[in-house]
């Protein structure tokens, strides 16, 4: 029964307070987390949501979210583990606040979609944060089988490599590949349910919207930048992608004060100074990356994660001078995540390279090489390469001869 002074169709919780209250609360502390978490307060952030994580759907998926950002610097099987185990019990609590459904229900979901325009407020939050664990999990798993190289180079495995996978491994992607697809499938209907003219908008709707556009704008321009004889098979199971639409929908997402903004902006930033570089899909677009960047370095002077993006902007628009500045206030800046200090080495790397600064270059290749797990190949590579650009009277640091680590590259590249 509906409590007097509660809003229709919600039931006031064991400690007298609707689930709308529990919601404004939840999504407030966990604003202020993510707060905490971009002024490089990473032990505070964590520990502000812990308490909370196996009651409350918005804690446990802003913690496990953390996780997943450690876990994909390091690339380091324990951090991607306890990710996903943390990202699993997150799902598990936003199960707890999903629609419950009855076995008349089910069978009738089968032959009919299911409706939503008759859930509570807090029953469709629950739905956009279990599709968003979906979605983080499947990209873990993905993490596990590929590592870095799946993230840079899944198309071309996808044209080329998919026999080589090892049935342990297959399980592995197919399993993932399911956890895509119900995510998907699941972000669609929420769009379809903002769209609907009988949708009536709660008191959070800005935060429920913004997740909306995260993952429809992430699928739609992921989606886009596969080939399109790869894209025409996918969408032949039901998957499409347009990558106007889900640039849209993450500039929507990001300029709204909403929980999820950050997150829009870093997929923007992440898609216009690295991903079209990398895989070779456009020019990018630094006026945007910068335009993005104003209102995060107002507030977040010294935010690790923007400036490493000012870095890549600075890099790829030949201003290496400034990048160079930039990754090293990174590097003093916060000391808790080591990982922040190996993408800015490997930065600063290349800054040095297009400087033809070889004995900088070198320096931080043989830093990365002796801290740094996801590729002792590629450095100790770069290493030789550096070495090999010396002049007759340049002394070689720490005693390195080229000659001999190009002859340990075949041994270390079977280790990687």
């Amino acid at each position: 029964p509906c409590v007097c002074g509660a809003a229709p169709g919600f039931i006031l919780s064991s400690s007298g307070r609707s689930p709308t209250s529990d919601l404004n609360t939840a999504l407030h502390e966990c604003m202020a987390a993510l707060d905490l978490f971009l002024s490089n307060k990473f032990s505070d952030a964590l520990a502000s949501l812990q308490a909370k994580t196996k009651d409350s759907m918005y804690h446990a998926l802003t913690y496990a979210t953390i996780l997943e950002m450690q876990a994909m610097m390091t690339f380091d099987p324990q951090d991607i583990m306890n990710a996903g185990n943390t990202m699993k019990e997150a799902q598990a609590t936003c199960q707890k606040f999903r629609k419950k459904s009855t076995v008349a229900d089910s069978i009738n979901n089968l032959v009919h979609r299911q409706s939503l325009e008759h859930f509570t407020e807090e029953e469709i939050h629950a739905e956009i944060c279990y599709a968003e664990c979906l979605l983080q999990r499947a990209a873990l798993t993905f993490l596990q089988v590929y590592g870095l190289c799946f993230v840079l180079f899944a198309v071309q495995f996808m044209k080329r490599h998919l026999f080589l996978l090892s049935d342990e491994n297959m399980v592995s992607f197919i399993k993932g590949g399911i956890k895509v697809r119900n995510s998907y499938q699941t972000y669609r209907e929420l769009d379809s349910l903002i769209q609907s003219p009988h949708y009536v908008k709660g008191e959070n709707h800005l935060h429920f919207e913004g997740g909306v556009k995260l993952g429809v704008g992430a699928f739609n321009l992921t989606l886009s930048m596969f080939p399109a004889r790869i894209l025409r098979l996918l969408e032949f199971v039901g998957f499409s992608g347009n990558k106007e639409h889900g640039l849209l929908q993450l500039q929507e997402g990001a300029s709204s004060y909403s929980f999820r903004s950050v997150l829009c902006t870093m997929l923007l930033l992440c898609y216009h100074t690295f991903m079209t570089f990398v895989l070779g899909t456009g020019k990018g677009n630094v006026e945007e990356a910068e335009r993005l960047l104003k209102p995060y370095l107002a507030r977040y002077p010294k935010v690790k994660s923007i400036i490493i993006q000012i870095g890549m902007i600075a890099v790829f628009g030949n201003l290496c001078v400034q990048a160079v500045s930039r990754y090293e206030e990174c590097c003093e800046a916060q000391q808790y995540w080591k990982q922040f200090h190996h993408m800015c080495y490997w930065e600063l790397m290349w800054c040095f390279t297009y400087k033809r600064q070889w004995k900088m270059a070198f320096f931080y290749a043989d830093l990365l090489s002796k801290e740094n797990t996801w590729s002792k190949a590629t450095y100790i590579y770069m290493k030789a390469a550096y070495l090999s650009m010396f002049g007759p009277d340049d002394c070689s640091p720490f005693g390195d001869n080229e000659v001999e680590l190009f002859r340990w590259m075949p041994v270390t590249a079977n280790g990687d």
